[in-house]
């Protein structure tokens, strides 16, 4: 009997050993993520359902877009499954990137990949058909995206057509402008039929950050109840810097004051307007949501309920 026991207890406890090695390298999130400084978990609680609202992925088995000039590195989503087990992030959101115009292949095969727990933000112009958004919906696109920064395959002229045939699905338009364009675009952001999704924080340019009219106009927007920021890229417009980011941040406080239940949080990963010498930390950019939104509630609000309104997942 004794004999016996010890055969089990040497079977069993190596293989427990084992998970928990393997729950340990897991919470301390030990391995490389391509585009991602650190190997670090964020030490902030990431709550059951936490979605990462942006990011990209750029795949080389899909030609990029005519004209651009420098093809972009692979960041798949295989890398991307790597960045969830780190940050322990369980839903996201695919947005195309400029490299691929409006060809959306490689964000839909992402998504194929990913499965239920992704979304899409999409790229089309007004030459697009209603079979094709049609086809889209039914694949998990949730949005339509202009990126002018830079300028890509679409221009301003086409947001309020396209609004207009994307708001009968419950869709969004999600904007990425710098902050003088913005609000030159005041009149047409504010009369759009769906709503409306600024990236990065809608880009206030640093030293001016809240006093800038773009924060004054985006408030505005959040105010009349169709209008959502992204709480990403506190990298983008800062002149203080990591790992405070502390001129961002104060950006993204003063949002949070003004419209948590408007507010989603993305990683921005690969972080393409980074050089790839210089990629954040994506654990501690999570991290910055602890200052940004002490209150727990409203941070589980921000990174779970507010993704289920905005992306149509499951609550």
């Amino acid at each position: 009997m004794e004999t016996s026991r010890r055969a089990v207890l040497n079977l069993v406890l190596p293989a427990v050993a084992a998970v928990s090695l393997s729950r340990h390298a897991q919470a301390k999130g030990d391995g490389v993520v391509p585009w991602s400084t650190g190997t670090e978990a964020p030490t902030i609680a990431v709550p059951p359902g936490a979605t990462d609202c942006h990011h990209h992925i750029y795949d080389g088995r899909f030609p990029v877009a005519p004209g651009v000039a420098a093809k972009p590195a692979d960041a798949t989503a295989t890398d991307y499954k790597k960045l969830q087990r780190r940050l322990g992030i369980s839903r996201h959101v695919v947005v195309q990137p400029s490299a691929y115009g409006v060809d959306n292949s490689c964000i839909l095969d992402a998504m194929k990949q990913f499965g239920r727990v992704a979304r899409g933000i999409a790229v089309v112009n007004t030459d697009v058909t209603d079979a094709e958004l049609k086809r889209l919906n039914a694949a998990g696109i949730r949005g339509i995206r202009f990126n002018f920064a830079p300028a890509g395959a679409t221009t301003p002229a086409m947001i309020a057509p396209l609004a207009r045939r994307i708001a009968g699905m419950g869709w969004h338009v999600q904007l990425n402008a710098d902050a003088d364009q913005i609000v030159s675009l005041a009149d047409t952001l504010s009369a759009l039929p769906c709503p409306l999704v600024f990236d990065h924080l809608a880009h206030p340019p640093q030293p001016a950050g809240t006093s800038h009219p773009v924060f004054i106009l985006v408030s505005r927007l959040l105010a009349a109840g169709k209008t959502w920021v992204k709480l990403s890229a506190a990298y983008a417009d800062t002149k203080v810097g990591p790992p405070s980011y502390a001129d961002t941040s104060a950006v993204a406080k003063a949002y949070v004051r003004e419209a948590p239940e408007r507010l989603v949080w993305g990683s921005d990963w690969p972080h393409p307007s980074e050089p790839a010498d210089r990629k954040p930390d994506d654990a501690k950019l999570l991290d910055l949501l602890a200052d940004w939104v002490p209150n727990k509630a409203l941070r589980h609000r921000i990174l779970v309920q507010n993704p289920e309104k905005l992306y149509g997942f499951p609550a």
